[in-house]
């Protein structure tokens, strides 16, 4: 399995994990609003069943956010090694190893740092099209493109 591969699966196993956790905290705040709905304990009973209607509706939004994030992922084919810097692309710069997937921030893969980011980021923006030997600059940080997987 190459770098780039590993750095794919990881990222597809943390999405998973998450939508995962957000799937069993939706369960249980159901089951939470089942028993709420059988106390009638007046206005103090509408209240919690109004927080807990609420914290739901934040929990399925963040699931909705992250299973969109997953079908992005899902699209990008971890094989291919573009000449120039796409949607897909593992970017080694002088700053670390860049992820140009989705906002899923820093991790540390097979001891290397790298940083998922998505394409509609300022620097995702300005990474586009770009190939080895040039450089980005964001908010005065330099990103000199080394090589591409």
């Amino acid at each position: 399995m190459t770098f780039k591969q590993q750095v794919h699966a990881h990222y597809l196993h943390r999405l998973q994990e998450k939508i995962k956790h957000l799937q069993q905290v939706l369960a249980e705040l159901k089951e939470s609003g089942a028993n709420e709905t059988k106390s009638t304990a007046g206005d103090k009973h509408e209240t919690a069943l109004a927080m807990l209607q609420i914290e739901q509706a934040n929990k399925r939004e963040q699931l909705k956010e992250l299973e969109l994030q997953l079908a992005a992922l899902e699209k990008i084919n971890p094989t291919i090694v573009p000449a120039m810097i796409v949607p897909g692309s593992l970017v080694n710069t002088d700053q670390g190893y860049l992820y140009l997937s989705i906002a899923g921030g820093k991790a540390v893969i097979a001891g290397k740092t790298v940083t998922a980011l998505s394409s509609q980021s300022p620097l995702g923006k300005l990474l586009l099209t770009l190939q080895p030997g040039q450089t980005a600059s964001v908010n005065s940080h330099h990103y000199h493109i080394i090589y591409l997987e």
